[in-house]
């Protein structure tokens, strides 16, 4: 089973937990702060992913963590659950689904709007608005500035790109004209 398979599988049992026993917002602030801290100590990242470390010295550090740290006890028990397994190294992946799931449990979807020149707040605020009435889903919306689509916007949401961008207009243009010339 691939990392993916695999941290899916946790991510959405984790979730599922979050939903049923406790606050699924809470399990994924309390996952992403262990990820965190974990990427920031690279004694505790290189420790819990080397293959020479047991399983047991794993949870007992996982366990040390948890006794200093006050997480979410689905997220606790996922974490000892992995230290176990000896599949710690999944928690960058799990934390990544789980975010995308929660996304969609809540019926929000990710947009990131790229345009030529930064956007004002309330140009902003009324693409948020326009997507969240083209998606019928609330819109959580990053924007990025890249002056080489010279202008117009391109919105990624999801795998789905809708590129409005002049860039892109004038090389279907340009497109068109050599399909004439060739004619």
């Amino acid at each position: 089973m691939s990392m993916r398979a695999s941290a899916e599988r946790y991510a959405k049992a984790l979730l599922d937990i979050a939903i049923n026993e406790s606050d699924p917002e809470t399990a994924g602030r309390d996952l992403e702060a262990f990820v965190e801290l974990v990427q920031q100590h690279q004694d505790l990242q290189r420790a819990l992913a080397h293959p020479v470390v047991s399983a047991a010295a794993k949870g007992a550090v996982v366990q040390q963590l948890l006794d200093r740290l006050s997480l979410s006890a689905p997220v606790g028990k996922l974490l000892l659950l992995l230290a176990s397994r000896g599949r710690l190294e999944l928690l960058p992946d799990v934390l990544a689904v789980y975010q995308e799931r929660l996304r969609e449990h809540r019926h929000v979807v990710q947009a990131e709007v790229t345009t030529a020149q930064p956007l004002s707040p309330e140009r902003t605020a009324q693409m948020r608005e326009r997507l969240a009435a083209m998606t019928g889903r609330t819109v959580t919306l990053t924007t990025k500035v890249d002056q080489a689509i010279i202008g117009g916007v391109v919105t990624r949401i999801g795998s789905t790109v809708y590129d409005g961008s002049v860039a892109t207009q004038l090389a279907r243009f340009r497109e068109r004209l050599t399909e004439r010339h060739r004619a």
